[in-house]
């Protein structure tokens, strides 16, 4: 397995980019100003993140997607180590991760070392067309998470 940076052509990648953030418009808004990250296996892409630099040593993992046929194999994990390593090395003090309050979601992040920072309520319901379901449930607070580099 090979990660790449992906600088030209990033929205070729929407597609998986749509697993992590189901709605267009949010990728839109963070896809050109990010870095994004493509995890290979051969020609294949297994999964992708967007890291962004908020400035000061705060950098944010703002899409991480799996395929679904490649889930639960650690290549996340895999991503959001190399994320890390990438923005430690960029000066990087502390990364942040947001995602919706859900069952699936924020166990593999405590599992990578975040702990939760603040949430945000209605967040899901404020920004995004449809309801976004996720381990059963309807997505609507924010969860932002914190891991130090």
């Amino acid at each position: 397995m090979e990660i790449r940076q992906i600088s030209e052509n990033k929205r070729s990648f929407l597609p998986l980019l749509l697993l992590g953030d189901e709605q267009e418009s949010m990728i839109e808004q963070y896809l050109d100003r990010g870095e994004l990250f493509a995890l290979y296996e051969g020609n294949a892409v297994l999964a992708v993140c967007v890291v962004t630099d908020e400035g000061g040593g705060l950098f944010e993992l703002k899409n991480l997607a799996v395929s679904p046929s490649h889930q639960r194999r650690g290549l996340g994990r895999s991503l959001v180590e190399f994320a890390a390593r990438h923005c430690r090395g960029l000066g990087g003090k502390t990364l942040l991760a947001g995602t919706g309050d859900s069952p699936l979601t924020l166990p593999f992040y405590h599992a990578c070392g975040f702990r939760e920072l603040r949430r945000e309520p209605g967040y899901f319901l404020r920004h995004y067309a449809l309801p976004i379901f996720e381990g059963g449930r309807q997505l609507i607070d924010r969860v932002d998470l914190v891991l130090a580099l």
